[in-house]
């Protein structure tokens, strides 16, 4: 009598690979990696462009108005700051120096001014004008009319170190800024400040 029961196929042929079936694990598994190694790369690419590229900011107070108001959302170009040039009149996102707690009582890591003196240029002021390099500075820009003496005191000629920046915030009467604090070190800029993004009622270019 023949027996019934089946012969295992690696048994009729050792070359034939038996066949695995996958558990339900596997089955979800494959079906899910292509989405998880592409939220992974934009995880990466995001992380990258953030850390070399550009970066959001919230403007934490008033003075930088009118230009740009508190609770504002604004777009850094890094790469403007690490590789191009910086230009008087730019408006720069930088690291706070302790200074700044000290002298503003602001506990702010990151603020946001406008250049106003390049490393080497001669800065002082008459009444509420701003020279630079012995001439008037054409501010191009919205702003308000600073307090006399413009750059605060002493009023006698200052010259910009090399590498450092002279900034002040457009609302220049209230403005805590390198008159009070000092100059910016060009190691302590994370980039230029772009376009506003937040709120969509007020998107456009600084």
């Amino acid at each position: 009598m023949l027996d019934p029961t089946p012969v295992p196929l690696e048994v009729l042929d050792p070359l034939v690979t038996p066949v695995r079936r996958d558990t339900d694990g596997a089955r979800v598994w494959r079906r899910a990696r292509p989405w998880v190694l592409l939220l992974v790369a934009v995880a990466v690419v995001s992380v990258l462009v953030r850390t070399f590229v550009v970066q959001t900011f919230y403007i934490p107070s008033g003075s930088m108005e009118p230009t740009l108001w508190p609770g504002q959302g604004i777009v850094v170009d890094k790469l403007a700051a690490e590789f191009g040039t910086i230009h008087t009149g730019d408006v720069i996102v930088f690291r706070a120096s302790a200074a700044v707690a000290q002298d503003c009582a602001e506990a702010t890591a990151d603020l946001v001014k406008r250049v106003i003196g390049l490393p080497g240029q001669t800065l002082y002021s008459e009444g509420n004008t701003i020279y630079v390099d012995y001439r008037p500075l054409t501010q191009d820009w919205p702003h308000a009319e600073p307090l006399e003496p413009a750059i605060g005191a002493p009023q006698s000629p200052i010259v910009v170190p090399p590498g450092q920046y002279f900034v002040m915030g457009d609302n220049q009467p209230t403005s805590c800024d390198s008159r009070y604090w000092g100059f910016v070190p060009r190691s302590a800029i994370i980039g230029k400040v772009v376009w506003r993004v937040w709120p969509l009622s007020a998107f456009g270019h600084v």
